[in-house]
């Protein structure tokens, strides 16, 4: 289940128009990341839950034969089979959540979809990298039915910026840890660790009953935290601790770092990118900042 009906705010104005699902990491746009992320993991099965100004996420993994068809006539037949094989990548289904009332209520619509089956939750504002294994690792981590949650590191300048974990002892060898609860943006002095939750949940399907029973916050929002921690209430949550391959693509430094990293690491645009940075960083390097800003 990918929620994909925030509005964006944070890369105003690009995403006045352009849903920031949509925003590109080089080639292709983050919500493409994702899905092909849950494919990889053997997960096809996708129900986005976007909103009416969000079209173009659903049109994206839909079929454009003129598209198609135009490529094929100029000779780009590769490129034309790139494209209409976005259509088969996964069966994607889409509901709409039809106000913006929070994370925990738009991970609420997927109820009837998801029956009585267990479900990851992948946020598209983090974006993994291909070599990450994290998701799989926490379907492992779930084969025995606890919830798991992605956890990592933060300093304490940082973590109060995030859902924070209660835990009781360090990471085991693999990288678990048994999580009693939650905090929602904790001030750092009062944190009760330094693992923040991250953008990905593989959650069974109690938590739609905890998610009735969650209060309202600011703005009438549903908090997924807040049903999380009811739920280490009441059962053992697994935390998954990772370091490495998160993009936050709601933050727009690490988007552009993003595509820096992404763009070193291209088949094709991979060496010519390189010498271009290079460049870009020779010619920085002979500016002051008064001739940056003039720029």
């Amino acid at each position: 289940m990918i929620p994909a009906a925030g509005l964006g705010s944070r890369f105003l104005p690009v995403t006045k128009s352009l849903p920031k699902e949509l925003l590109p990491l080089v080639d292709k746009p983050a919500i493409q990341w994702v899905v092909e992320e849950a494919v990889r993991a053997g997960l096809t099965d996708v129900l986005i839950v976007s909103a009416r100004t969000k079209r173009g996420v659903e049109d994206h993994f839909d079929r454009n034969p003129e598209l198609e068809q135009a490529l094929e006539l100029s000779g780009r037949d590769e490129q034309a089979e790139e494209i209409r094989a976005l259509a088969d990548l996964a069966r994607i289904t889409v509901v709409r959540q039809h106000e913006p009332l929070g994370l925990g209520h738009a991970v609420s619509l997927a109820r009837r979809h998801v029956g009585d089956e267990a479900f990851a939750v992948l946020l598209p504002d983090d974006v993994m990298a291909e070599r990450s294994t994290l998701l799989s690792d926490m379907i492992a981590a779930h084969e025995d039915r606890h919830p798991v949650v992605a956890l990592k590191r933060f300093p304490p300048e940082r973590i109060s910026a995030y859902g924070v974990a209660v835990v009781d002892t360090e990471p085991d060898a693999r990288g678990w840890v048994a999580v009693r609860g939650f905090v929602e943006k904790p001030p750092a002095h009062s944190a009760p660790s330094d693992l923040a939750i991250m953008g990905r949940y593989v959650l069974t399907p109690d938590v739609f009953t905890l998610l009735d029973r969650v209060v309202p916050g600011a703005g009438g929002e549903i908090q997924l935290t807040d049903a999380l921690h009811l739920l280490a209430a009441g059962r053992t949550v697994r935390g998954v601790v990772f370091d490495e391959g998160r993009y936050d693509l709601g933050d727009r430094l690490d988007w552009l770092r993003a595509n820096v990293e992404v763009a070193l690491d291209h088949p094709t645009l991979g060496a010519h990118f390189r010498d271009v940075l290079l460049d870009v960083m020779d010619r920085a390097e002979l500016r002051t900042p008064s001739d940056a800003r003039g720029r």
